[in-house]
Formats: structure tokens, C-alpha cells, sequence
């Protein structure tokens, strides 16, 4: 009788475990932006990306003005992964001045940003992906034909000094690529608060 009462603890402990995991690695949707040159960029362009780096940012959050560098950078290593990076502008232009189309071109061309940068006008990516700050990074992972939520957080674990910090989303690619899961699925992001319009 207690080897029966052990195994049924046992298979209600891991459909428990289980049901937490499936239930944190949240879905989202294919979706559709306007890039800073004018053109439409969608997920469903990139036929064979395994995955994205999903970045939200924008003009005027001096901790956001700290990746530019490190967003190329990203871009340039998994891209050729067929991980490309997608950084998206969510913030209200309405409360916002410095978030305008016009003025997310200035600063890409300026900057020099070798990935899109959307522009998320109804913000309805933001919401989707529950988005909460500037920078606020997201690795999506294609499983059945659907799209992952793997990593949500910061980027890395010092705005402040590049050389120095450790890249949450080089590890968590690098670990999915391996065929592994990700062995630090969120962490805690800080920067300027995006407020969504009701």
C-alpha cells in the first residue's frame, strides 16, 4: 500500500512540475510592424529562423541608449544563427515626444543599427509579449509551428560596463541551439516604464 501511495505522489509530482513549466513558457502570435525604413517586417519573413531576440526599446531611456553596441553585436553573432533580432518601439507617442517614426529613423541611421527597428503604434506587440521596460529583451524559440516565450528579462547583468557583463540572451540562445532548456529563464529588467493606453 505505501509503494502504491509512493508512486501516485511521485506521478502527481511530476504532472505538477510539468504543468508549471508548460504553463511558463508562454505562446505568442506571429505579428506585423513597420520598420524605420518604411517597409513592413514581419516574423513570417524569416523562413528559416529557429528562433528571435525580441528587444523593446526606445529614443529616450538613457538605460536603453547603453545597448546599442551590444544589440549589433547580437544581431551580427545569431543572425547568422538564424536567430535575427527585432528590436521594437512600444512607447506612446502621444506621451512621448521623443518616440515619433521621424525620430526612431534619426537615431537608427545615426547609431547605425544593423537589425529592424519596429515601430509598435497600436502597441499591441507590447502587450502581447507583456512587455514592461526599456530595454526589455524576449528569446522566442519555434516549437510545432508556434512561437516560445524561452527568456524574458535584461539583457545582461551590467548596463554599465559591457566588458564586464554576462549576456542572459547569448546564454539562453546558446543553450537552446545545444538542444538544451534554458537554465535561466527570466530575470528582472530595469529601465523606463512603458505605459500602454487602454
Amino acid at each position: 500500500m505505501k509503494v502504491y501511495l509512493l508512486k501516485v505522489v511521485c506521478i502527481l509530482f511530476v504532472f505538477i512540475v510539468t504543468s508549471f513549466i508548460v504553463s511558463n513558457e508562454k505562446q505568442v502570435f506571429n505579428f506585423t510592424l513597420r520598420n524605420i525604413n518604411g517597409k513592413n517586417v514581419s516574423t513570417q519573413d524569416y523562413k528559416n529562423a529557429k528562433g528571435f531576440i525580441i528587444v523593446f526599446t526606445c529614443n529616450h531611456c538613457p538605460f536603453a541608449k547603453l545597448y546599442t553596441n551590444r544589440l549589433n553585436d547580437l544581431n551580427t553573432k545569431y543572425s547568422n544563427l538564424n536567430v535575427p533580432l527585432l528590436a521594437i518601439n512600444s512607447m506612446d507617442t502621444l506621451l512621448y515626444e521623443d518616440e515619433t517614426f521621424e525620430l526612431m529613423q534619426q537615431k537608427a541611421n545615426k547609431e547605425k543599427f544593423n537589425f529592424p527597428y519596429l515601430q509598435d503604434v497600436t502597441q499591441s506587440v507590447g502587450k502581447q509579449f507583456d512587455a514592461k521596460h526599456t530595454p526589455m529583451a524576449f528569446v522566442i524559440w519555434k516549437e510545432n509551428n508556434e512561437w516560445s516565450i524561452k527568456y524574458k528579462g535584461a539583457i545582461d547583468d551590467n548596463g554599465a560596463h559591457p566588458k564586464q557583463a554576462s549576456s542572459y540572451i547569448s546564454n539562453a540562445i546558446d543553450e537552446l541551439l545545444n538542444g538544451k532548456s534554458v537554465s535561466n529563464s527570466e530575470t528582472q529588467s530595469f529601465g523606463c516604464s512603458i505605459f500602454y493606453r487602454k
